[in-house]
């Protein structure tokens, strides 16, 4: 068999040797063995073939006596090393001897030390004694057995071990003989031990299983011994499984915790402490679960997988992230499980819920994340899918009921693929933040969404009201207010019938709905009170235009020459009536059907207070427009009060003075223009006191001839010198215009009439032809020709008229 190397335990010194068993656990591979493993420790006199015994039971390579140089001490403190060959896992302790002459004095205080540690780490104890000290009252063997029930006391809840006395160098004595002897030494060495008050009445099989075995001399029959040595070794095979030597043991500690509680049992034990073994499995349990628990907290922190798990879900949202963290969080809990699973229950469970809740702790920041990028993502969905549906056409509520479900239904299946199995987590917050959200949002849009609704009719509103009440304001009558009642009745009810139509598909209150369409209506009606506002402000403007249409032009709207023929007052009362209804229609806003005598008083007050036949009730009216309030009217329905009524028509008249002054001068202009003939009068003297000279006309004709050329000229030049053009702008300016205009036309006739004369007589009808032409054209010409003159132009050219014609 092959030899293993063995290590020192304890040094001689009593210090234990941590590096070295470290070593020795890693080399025997003894951590993998969990609780499948055997401790077997021997204990005996010194120099009585411990190690020899040892080296070959199981194939160990202790440090053997060396006979020829004496018998001396050969192991010093404890070893330990691995049985060779032998399953399962068996490791074997060599403690040095007991009753040496080398400690002296310190030999019997090691000796329970080394005695106790072996009791507490061991499943089979090997005693070594003499064969002829059976029996023997001071025998070797009776001290060391002493030894060994004593220090069990010390034993709070000591673990059952198996002793085999090897009876060493047997006799002729059978095995059978010796083995009651031995057996009744022990009962009486246990009885005399004192033992505390629990375990008085306990019998010895409680604490040991006794086994006693014989071997022949190995000097003297070195073959039989080693023979009954193999026999022997067989028995420690499986010797922990049912049956075996250390079937029934107790208390065992796992494998990978063997060189921790090792070292613990002899602190205690070297500070001359009780040892308490349940105490001390339960400590060792909760240092080594720590231990794993660390390492394998350490070990995911740096997995991988995890890493990439854990980094994906910084971008976002990772598809089966429950399914894939759990199993990651189980491989772990499993390899923890699996190392920590021969430690006491309740220290192993409890080690491992830490485990698990330091690894919930960890990873929890990142499950809230991932749950953060859920309720994001599914926010943005629903923002998205509302936005849609009400583009389309869908009614709002039910919009966002429909959205809102299946938003938060698909949050809810992300948030199940998401949950780890290992955790108990409440998302119920982060769900309920997510209907916070999408109520929020809902909100948001309905108000924007009304907003706009209100918004569109207003300005619905605006277009159909502004521009028709400006126009109907501009052209006041009787008419105008009922006019705008009818027509704000009509667009108001419009756009409230549009408003609450489309108000149908927003799951709100009768009150807000009604406060809304309230508004509507109220706004309407603030869009005319405006508009009228505005136009009171342009009042005096709007006056002044009535008046200058009216006083302007006819009633075929085109516009007056003033002749002289015109009654001017009448226009200008005209004119001015109308333009006092315009001022009595904007001096009140009439949007209800209420009489008021505003026209009236402003009639009475501003146009006929100025007869002649002005009363003592005119003075009163005009002394009524004293007054900031109108009669029957509230103060918030008045545009233009009394008072301003009374200084807008006084500025007014002065401000339409001038026109009225311009028609009349320009009447009397006309007059003037039209009177150039003489009076009648005048004709009549002529015609008395020319009748001599119009009866020497008739006996001689040939004045007529003259007479009719001279009218010839006399018309050539009225048409040349456009002398009714030119009086049109006064006597004056007439008589200037033509003296410079008179001898330049008569010399254009005079040589015109040359030319003609001087043409040859072949040509007089062609001549005839083209003179008729040529006066004609002249006509218009010279008529052109003497108008830019009167303007201050050069001279026109005139072209002579044929007078044969």
């Amino acid at each position: 068999m092959d030899a293993a190397c063995s290590t020192q335990l304890i040094d001689g010194d009593g210090t234990f040797n941590v590096s070295g068993v470290d070593n020795f656990i890693k080399e025997v591979k003894l951590e993998e063995c969990g609780l499948s493993y055997a401790v077997v420790s021997i204990m005996g006199p010194q120099s009585s073939g411990k190690s020899t015994l040892l080296n070959h039971l199981f194939g160990t390579n202790f440090r053997e006596m060396d006979a020829f140089r004496g018998r001396s001490q050969t192991t010093k403190g404890i070893w330990i090393a691995r049985c060779a060959g032998i399953e399962p896992c068996t490791v074997v302790m060599d403690l040095e001897g007991t009753d040496g002459r080398e400690r002296g004095e310190d030999d019997t205080a090691f000796e329970k030390q080394s005695a106790l540690f072996a009791l507490a780490v061991s499943d089979i104890v090997l005693i070594n004694m003499w064969c002829h000290d059976i029996g023997r009252e001071q025998a070797a063997n009776k001290p060391l057995l002493k030894t060994v029930f004593q220090v069990m006391m010390r034993l709070f809840s000591p673990r059952k071990t198996t002793l085999m006395f090897v009876i060493r160098d047997k006799t002729r004595t059978p095995l059978e003989n010796l083995e009651p002897v031995l057996r009744e030494d022990i009962q009486k060495i246990w009885d005399a031990v004192p033992k505390p008050q629990a375990h008085k009445e306990t019998p010895l099989s409680d604490f040991f299983n006794v086994e006693v075995i014989a071997l022949n001399s190995y000097e003297e029959k070195e073959e039989l011994f080693k023979e009954q040595v193999a026999n022997l070794r067989q028995r420690f095979f499986h010797s922990v499984a049912p049956g075996g030597l250390a079937g029934d043991r107790r208390g065992v500690v796992p494998a990978n915790a063997f060189a921790f509680s090792a070292k613990q049992m002899w602190q205690v034990i070297k500070d001359n402490k009780d040892l308490d073994l349940p105490a001390h499995k339960v400590m060792v349990a909760t240092v080594r679960c720590e231990e794993i628990a660390n390492e394998k907290f350490a070990g995911f922190i740096a997995n991988e997988n995890w890493r990439e798990l854990e980094e994906a879900v910084h971008s976002g949202p990772v598809s089966g992230f429950g399914k894939k963290l759990s199993s990651i969080l189980q491989s772990c809990l499993s390899e923890y499980d699996t190392e920590a699973t021969y430690f006491e229950e309740g220290v192993r469970s409890s080690k491992r819920q830490q485990l698990q809740e330091k690894l919930l702790q960890l990873v929890q920041p990142t499950f809230q994340d991932l749950l953060g990028h859920l309720r994001s993502g599914a926010l943005e969905n629903f923002k998205d899918a509302f936005e849609k549906a009400l583009n389309a056409g869908e009614a709002f509520s039910a919009s966002a009921d429909v959205c809102a479900q299946s938003c938060v239904s698909k949050f809810d299946k992300g948030c199940e693929e998401a949950v780890i199995e290992q955790a108990n987590w409440d998302i119920s917050k982060t769900r309920e933040k997510l209907q916070r959200d999408i109520e929020a949002h809902i909100s948001s849009v309905r108000t924007a969404k009304l907003s706009e609704l209100t918004t569109l009719y207003e300005s619905k509103l605006n277009a159909a009201l502004s521009g028709p009440v400006e126009a109907l304001l501009d052209g006041a009558n009787d008419e105008t207010w009922p006019a705008i009642r009818k027509l704000l009745k009509r667009e108001g009810e419009l756009a409230v019938y549009g408003l609450s139509d489309a108000l149908s598909g927003f799951d709100m209150d009768e009150e807000t709905r009604n406060k809304m369409l309230t508004d509507l209506e109220n706004y309407a009606r603030g869009i005319v009170e405006t508009k009228a506002k505005e136009e009171a402000g342009r009042a005096l403007m709007r006056m002044k235009d009535r008046f200058t249409t009216i006083f302007s032009h006819d009633s075929d709207s085109m516009p007056r020459i003033w002749t002289g023929k015109e009654d001017i007052r009448a226009i200008t009362k005209m004119a001015r009536s109308a333009s006092l209804k315009l001022l009595s229609v904007m001096a009140v806003i009439r949007l209800e059907d209420e009489l008021d005598n505003i026209e009236k008083t402003l009639t009475l007050a501003l146009v006929n207070s100025t007869s002649n036949s002005a009363t003592s009730k005119s003075i009163s009216t005009i002394d009524s427009l004293a007054s900031s309030t109108w009669e029957q009217v509230a103060p918030e329905k008045t545009l233009i009060t009394p008072v301003q009524c009374k200084s807008l028509w006084r500025q007014f008249k002065n401000e339409t003075e001038y026109t009225v002054t311009q028609a009349i001068s320009a009447q009397e202009a006309n007059r003037r223009n039209n009177n150039w003939l003489p009076p009648p009068w005048a004709i009549l003297a002529l015609v008395v006191l020319g009748f001599n000279e119009f009866m020497t006309l008739l006996r001689n004709p040939l004045w007529l001839g003259v007479l009719f050329v001279g009218y010839l000229v006399s018309k050539a030049l009225w048409v040349q010198l456009n002398i009714s053009g030119e009086f049109q702008h006064g006597a004056l300016p007439g008589l200037l215009s033509l003296s410079t205009k008179f001898l330049p036309t008569v010399m254009n006739l005079l040589k015109k009439l040359a030319e003609e004369g001087q043409a040859p007589s072949t040509n007089t009808n062609q001549s005839s032809m083209n003179s008729s032409a040529s006066a004609q054209s002249d006509v218009t010409t010279n008529g052109e020709s003497s108008s830019s003159s009167s303007s201050g132009s050069s001279p026109a050219k005139s072209v002579p008229i044929d007078t044969s014609s």
